[in-house]
C-alpha cells in the first residue's frame, strides 16, 4: 500500500466527507504509477481533511421553535433518527415537520459526512422553506442553508441543509447513483405520490441496501388530533 493510500484511509477514519473520499480515491487510482502526481493527491487529501474539520467546527447552533408540536417530540424523534436508518413521521399540516425535522437532524449529528437533502414537491415551497430555516438558524441563506430548483439555485457545496424539488434530486441520480454528496435525505409531502416521488422512493430503497450510512426521513400528512404521538 502506497503512502497516499495510507493517508487516504487514515483521514477517512478521522474525517473526510463522503464525496471527497470517493473523488480522491478515483484520482489516486489514476496515478498509482506516478509518484509525483501522488504527492499532489496527498496534499489534496490533507486539505480536504482540514476543510472537513473546519466545516464541522462551524456547525450552526440549533434552536427549535418551541410552539410547534414537532419540537415537543424532538427528543423522541432525535433518538429514533439516531437508532434507525429510515424514519417515517406523520403529523398534521402546521405541526412543524418541514422546518424542524432538518434542524433535529443537525442536532443528531447528521450533515457531517454530507449535506441533508430536503425535497419539496414545488419550487416556491423549496425556496420559502429554505429562507425560513436559514432565518431560524440565524445563518445566511445560500451558505449553511440553501436551495436548488429548476432555473434557480442558491447553495454552497460546504453547506449543511439543501432544499430542492424532488425532480432535482431525481435528476442528480443520473450523475451520481450513490448520491455521495448527502448523508441524509428527507422526502417531504411523500403522501402526494407523484411520479417523481415514486421513482425516488424506489431508487432510494435500493440505495439504502448499499449505503448503510445513509439516513432517510419520510414525511407524510395525517389528520390526527395529537401529531406524532
Amino acid at each position: 500500500m502506497s503512502s497516499a493510500d495510507k493517508r487516504l484511509l487514515k483521514n477517512m477514519r478521522t474525517g473526510l466527507r463522503r464525496d471527497d473520499y470517493y473523488r480522491l480515491s478515483r484520482e489516486l487510482n489514476n496515478v498509482r504509477n506516478n509518484p509525483k502526481q501522488q504527492q499532489k493527491i496527498l496534499s489534496a487529501i490533507d486539505q480536504a481533511h482540514q476543510q472537513f474539520k473546519q466545516r464541522n467546527q462551524q456547525r450552526p447552533t440549533v434552536v427549535l421553535a418551541s410552539d410547534l408540536p414537532v419540537s415537543e417530540q424532538a427528543e423522541t424523534i432525535l433518538k429514533t433518527i439516531s437508532a434507525h436508518q429510515v424514519t417515517i413521521i406523520a403529523g398534521e399540516t402546521g405541526s412543524g415537520k418541514t422546518t424542524q425535522i432538518p434542524k433535529i437532524c443537525l442536532q443528531a449529528g447528521l450533515g457531517t459526512y454530507g449535506q441533508i437533502a430536503c425535497t419539496q414537491p414545488r419550487r416556491i415551497a423549496a425556496k420559502s422553506v429554505s429562507a425560513r430555516v436559514a432565518e431560524e438558524l440565524n445563518v445566511i441563506l445560500g451558505k449553511e442553508v440553501g436551495y436548488q430548483v429548476r432555473f434557480d439555485e442558491k447553495y454552497d457545496a460546504d453547506g449543511y441543509i439543501r432544499f430542492m424539488t424532488d425532480g432535482i434530486l431525481l435528476q442528480q441520480t443520473l450523475n451520481d447513483r450513490w448520491l455521495n454528496q448527502y448523508d441524509t435525505i428527507i422526502i417531504d409531502e411523500a403522501h402526494e405520490r407523484s411520479l417523481n416521488i415514486d421513482f425516488l422512493l424506489g431508487f432510494i430503497k435500493k440505495l439504502l441496501l448499499k449505503r448503510d450510512d445513509l439516513k432517510l426521513g419520510h414525511h407524510r400528512h395525517r389528520k390526527i388530533q395529537r401529531p406524532l404521538q
